[in-house]
């Protein structure tokens, strides 16, 4: 199929476009600063109000850019139609039965994941695919990281019972672990293209948590086989299938709001999109020729690594000529939100430090300026809140001084008259009014446009009860996010002062905070939003109910953090219609499938012997079939021992002497990577005799 010819992209269309987003984000700023300054008792001229100016102006730009991106996606939606919508280009026929040769690498990363749960999306996602025409050009690949040594076990046994089930299949299932976790998934990704990316025209990568629908996945290849100059083409996935109170918001605003801020986005940025590092295509060649990451110089946090890589691979595949697209308009692409509020804050911390990073990369040859901004945007996602902490700082500084200080009438030094302070209460409510309008306009007509249409409100419940989610969002929304606030500047913070992170597996099941962990995580928050109130309560009155809604979101945040976390509030408003979304009033058929599996399927990964409970690890030495397995796959992956043969020996003598559960991680993986220390301990436990060491190792009749 020839490219469609009608699809092009003025470059002047291009430009004022861009420019006059441009205009829209900086008028308006300027216009609201002079307000800002016009209300000050000295007007910005002293060094506290100019800081103030310098960090509302700032601030009043980034959350403008969110506003003309959410109003110009609006637009798109209302007038229905959108002549540069890159899916538009391919309806998804059968364009890749003509060509049999283009072959197509679904990859999912994993790093310490629940092997049973992962793979039960790849599962959907294959039985997706596999109803379509396209069988036979995909191939799957499981990637695995070194971590948990029982989780090791369990993804052997997962991948052998996929191969069991789908052994008719016309598709390959491949599973791989890497001896070190060098450069973490994007490093990954790049050890698989280096074996055996010059087999495959194409790169699907899929989180851990993805699931798509094969129709999407065959609809995407067709584009890029259209259209030859893209490299990258990015997939909106909407955040599904979790059920606590915290999960369910952001699904909620995900499908309410999501299409609107990614058309938005497309409206903008055209061929010169952002990457999200999953559910998206990749054109495979061009991919290793150009997007290798270098290590950046320095020491962590703002050196070495790159942890988030995903904006600077689609920055370097621009650079190479190749465009990047989001296909806002796609469906059948699902991810899963975390489940807890300490969850997602871990997640930030790491994707704060990657995109601190991207700052370092700003000025590189060759990057277009497109990208350079989104560098700049994605390092504001989390820099924004330190902003907002140090406006909110200053301003209760200033409210403070101005209580205890005695006006200085004669700032300059002599003069014939004074400046006499002056505070406008009236036109800081108007400025108070026009931060609102932005924040929440956008949010409003997206819903009087959804209650419009009847049938697409039935989707979330029907009116009634999508007006009162939309009211409940925005009040949980308002609560969380000087919380949000308060951690994203101290993760800004702490790296820019060169505090590391470490690299933790997310948590993706709905387990619940404990209160220890939001006592630990949030009683420092608590106890200085305290000090802050009693401060402000005792020398300015009026200022501290201007920031009481702050201050009250910050010493609840140890209740709404659990609170939030529980499965129990989320199914209270999903037994009350509230927070629904389409996937769950119309449920898709690929989730259906994930259900199915989740519930009433296979168990992918089960290597309990006779239904034992014992640890996966002394499954693996003890039952024959799991050790055959494993033995097989240490012998075809090459995967070598970095312990000397010593240590070895002391590590079998201690689970033998002791049992496995004597062993830490550490050892546990030594032992599973070296063929020989595996031979030796298998043989020995079968020869325990020892009624309490058979016990400990779950030998048969113990």
């Amino acid at each position: 199929m020839r490219a469609d010819p009608s699809f092009r992209v003025s470059r002047y269309r291009v430009f004022f476009r861009r420019f006059g987003l441009l205009f829209l984000v900086i008028v308006p700023s300027v216009i609201a600063t002079a307000y800002m300054a016009y209300i000050l008792p000295h007007g910005g001229g002293t060094a506290m109000e100019f800081f103030v100016l310098v960090m509302f102006a700032i601030l009043y730009a980034w959350i403008s850019v969110g506003f003309w991106t959410a109003m110009a996606g609006l637009a798109i939606l209302v007038r229905g139609a959108d002549k540069y919508s890159i899916s538009k280009i391919y309806p998804g026929e059968t364009l890749l039965n003509r060509n049999r040769d283009v072959r197509t690498a679904v990859v999912m990363p994993v790093y310490n994941e629940s092997a049973p749960q992962v793979l039960s999306c790849l599962c959907a996602t294959i039985d997706s695919l596999l109803e379509t025409s396209s069988e036979g050009q995909f191939d799957f690949f499981i990637l695995s990281d070194p971590g948990d040594p029982d989780i090791w076990l369990q993804e052997e046994m997962a991948w052998a019972d996929l191969r069991l089930r789908y052994q008719n299949a016309a598709c390959g299932i491949f599973y791989r672990r890497r001896n070190d976790n060098e450069k973490r998934k994007s490093g990954n990704i790049a050890d698989f293209c280096r074996r055996w990316g010059r087999h495959y025209r194409y790169l699907f990568v899929l989180d851990a948590d993805s699931v798509m629908r094969g129709q999407t996945m065959v609809q995407m290849v067709g584009i890029m086989e259209c259209r030859s100059e893209i490299g990258i083409l990015q997939s909106p996935p909407a955040l599904v299938n979790r059920e606590t109170l915290i999960a369910r918001s952001q699904q909620f605003t995900s499908s309410l709001y999501g299409t609107m801020f990614a058309a938005g986005l497309n409206f903008w940025q055209f061929g010169d999109s952002q990457f999200w590092g999953h559910n998206a295509v990749i054109r495979m060649a061009p991919f290793m020729k150009h997007c290798d990451l270098p290590r950046l110089p320095g020491k962590p946090p703002m050196g070495g690594d790159i942890l988030s890589h995903d904006f600077v691979e689609a920055a370097f595949m621009r650079r190479a000529g190749y465009e990047v697209w989001l296909g806002y308009d796609l469906g059948g692409s699902y991810e899963q939100p975390p489940t807890a509020l300490l969850s997602e804050l871990n997640r930030d911390h790491r994707w704060c430090q990657g995109n601190l990073q991207h700052l370092r990369l700003l000025f590189a040859r060759g990057i277009r300026g497109v990208h350079r901004t989104l560098f700049v945007n994605g390092a504001m996602a989390y820099g924004s809140a330190l902003f907002w902490f140090l406006f909110l700082a200053a301003s209760s500084i200033m409210a403070i001084l101005k209580n205890i200080r005695e006006p200085d009438y004669f700032p300059e030094g002599r003069s014939l008259f004074p400046q006499w302070p002056v505070w406008e209460p009236q036109w800081a409510l108007v400025l108070l009014a026009s931060t609102g309008f932005i924040l929440f306009l956008p949010k409003i007509l997206c819903l009087i446009r959804v209650l419009l249409k009847g049938q697409q409100a039935g989707l979330f419940g029907g009116r009634v009860r999508l007006l009162g989610s939309f009211l409940l969002e925005i009040l949980f929304s308002t609560l969380l996010a000087p919380t949000r606030m308060l951690f994203h500047a101290k993760f800004v913070f702490l790296t820019l002062l060169g505090r590391g992170i470490s690299w933790e597996a997310q948590e993706r099941g709905d387990v619940g905070t404990p209160w220890s962990d939001a006592f630990r995580f949030h009683l420092g928050g608590t106890i200085f939003a305290l000090c802050w109130g009693i401060t402000m309560f005792v020398i300015n009155r009026a200022f501290f109910w201007w920031l009481s809604p702050i201050l009250i979101s910050l010493l609840v945040a140890i209740p709404v953090s659990v609170w939030s976390s529980r499965r129990e509030g989320g199914m209270f408003l999903k037994r009350h219609g509230l927070m629904l979304t389409p996937e769950e009033v119309q449920i898709p058929p690929e989730l259906q499938t994930l259900r199915t599996l989740r519930t009433d399927g296979p168990y992918l990964g089960r290597v309990q012997p006779d239904g034992a409970d014992s640890s996966t690890f002394a499954a693996g030495v003890v039952d024959p079939r799991i050790y055959t397995l494993h033995m097989h796959m240490l012998a075809s992956q090459q995967i070598t021992p970095a312990v000397a043969a010593e240590h070895l020996a002391d590590y079998c003598r201690k689970a033998l002497e002791q049992g496995p559960d004597a062993l830490d991680s550490k050892e546990k993986s030594a032992i599973l990577s070296d063929p020989a220390s595996m031979r030796e301990l298998h043989r020995k436990v079968w020869e325990i005799s020892d009624p309490e060491l058979s016990r400990k190792w779950c030998l048969p009749g113990a």
